[in-house]
């Protein structure tokens, strides 16, 4: 079947207003991984599980927002919260009480968030931490994860996309700065940083990797990594941007026994306004407090026009009390998760590997021999050509939206029956 045909016929009209939006931005998105070939539909609403296009075709999201929305679309507390604020306003440019409630709940929830503070993105959050771990240490070498993503921070902008040894963009300085460590293999990561321990001022890993494949770190890797980390007195960051309170109420890391120097928030914590947080250990954040001291003692650390603005502190405190309050969340989604996982493995017959856990999942289509995926270097064998074409299946046939070739999110608003309709849909391609 050809799939790009009936797609076009269904999303004329986003034809239209997107041939609009090539003549303004940059291959007419604000952000790369938003286009797929022909063109992208145009949203014009959404609500719950669902996104309605300016066609109104209407999807079943497992994007979610970058998967930030583990409660849905416009979900109802966070939308009465956001709408009594706004009637205040939206922007102060002051401290608010606002931020004060979010960071009591954040604090109580993730032990190491002695200190916070906010920034308006997940790319800011790390590229403070890593200022935050050389002002500390005194040295300039940060270790990070083959296929690990921490925005696009020039500081961490290494080693994202296969082939890693490669450069990821044009206009990088200071390269030499960042060295990379293959996920799940201690034995070669420690080679790597053993190395390099007399100028390394810290490592940052995702507890899952997110972009990178959406494959968990074993407790044993992250533990030993860590482990050396400290007695290198180097720091160890963990990037929760992802999975901070996506799998349960709080991080991940003290299910897996760690302790981080530096945690970076996004996405869930800012319940689909935009928020950076980064947040750690007293003595340690305490360097990015500027009052009485010279230039070189301080961890310049700013913020934002925006950091810190009263609709991101609400919508995200609305978040987050109600999944304090409704921890059952947790078991629904991520029993989902597990059945997603399950029952596409089924449905492929032994022509993927999916990797995940809880609520995220992603489909490997395999190729070259590849019969595990523990790093971003297997995962980057396997065929994306044919999960971006499956992907695009499911949007153009299905009513089913999956960013093409990246991992699903299941929300709240999912109930069994969608996760069944997607696996349905994807027996037959």
């Amino acid at each position: 079947m050809n799939y790009i045909s009936e797609y076009k016929k269904k999303t004329k009209i986003s034809a239209k207003i997107f041939a609009r939006s090539l003549k303004l931005h940059v291959h007419g998105v604000s952000h790369n991984i938003r286009f797929y070939e022909p063109y992208p539909f145009v949203v014009k609403s959404s609500g719950g599980k669902s996104l309605v296009d300016v066609d109104s075709n209407k999807y079943t999201d497992y994007w979610m927002g970058h998967w930030s929305l583990i409660l849905g679309h416009g979900q109802k507390n966070v939308k009465e919260s956001l709408k009594k604020q706004i009637e205040k306003s939206w922007m102060y440019g002051t401290v608010n009480e606002q931020t004060i409630k979010l960071s009591e709940l954040i604090s109580k929830a993730v032990p190491v968030a002695e200190k916070i503070r906010y920034v308006t993105s997940g790319t800011e959050a790390t590229m403070y931490a890593v200022r935050l771990a050389r002002s500390v240490t005194g040295k300039k070498i940060i270790a990070k994860i083959d296929g690990g993503w921490h925005g696009y921070t020039s500081d961490l902008l290494k080693s994202v996309n296969w082939p890693f040894t490669e450069s990821e963009s044009s206009g990088m300085i200071n390269e030499e700065k960042i060295i990379s460590i293959p996920f799940n293999d201690l034995e070669g990561s420690m080679r790597i940083l053993k190395k390099y321990a007399k100028s390394l001022a810290g490592v940052i890993i995702e507890p899952v990797l997110g972009g990178g494949g959406c494959i968990p770190g074993t407790p044993e890797y992250l533990k030993g990594i860590q482990e050396f980390i400290h007695k290198n007195k180097s720091l160890f960051i963990l990037d929760e941007i992802v999975t901070g309170f996506r799998f349960r109420y709080g991080c991940l890391y003290p299910t897996m026994k760690l302790d981080p120097d530096i945690v970076t928030l996004g996405k869930i914590v800012g319940g689909g306004m935009a928020i950076g947080v980064m947040c750690g250990k007293k003595e340690i954040m305490e360097y990015a407090d500027t009052a009485g001291k010279k230039k070189s003692e301080r961890s310049y650390i700013g913020g934002g026009t925006f950091s810190a603005n009263p609709a991101s502190m609400v919508s995200g405190y609305a978040t987050l009390n109600y999944l304090k309050s409704k921890k059952s969340v947790y078991s629904k989604i991520n029993s989902l998760g597990e059945f997603a996982r399950k029952e596409m493995r089924k449905a492929f017959d032994g022509r993927v590997i999916v990797t995940g856990m809880g609520s995220l999942f992603m489909t490997h289509f395999l190729k070259d021999g590849i019969t595990e995926i523990t790093n971003a270097a297997q995962a980057a064998k396997c065929d994306s050509i044919m999960l971006e074409k499956y992907h695009f299946k499911m949007i153009a046939n299905n009513g089913i939206f999956f960013l093409p070739g990246k991992l699903g999110a299941i929300s709240n608003a999912h109930s069994k029956e969608d996760i069944k309709k997607m696996i349905l849909a994807s027996q037959n391609f």
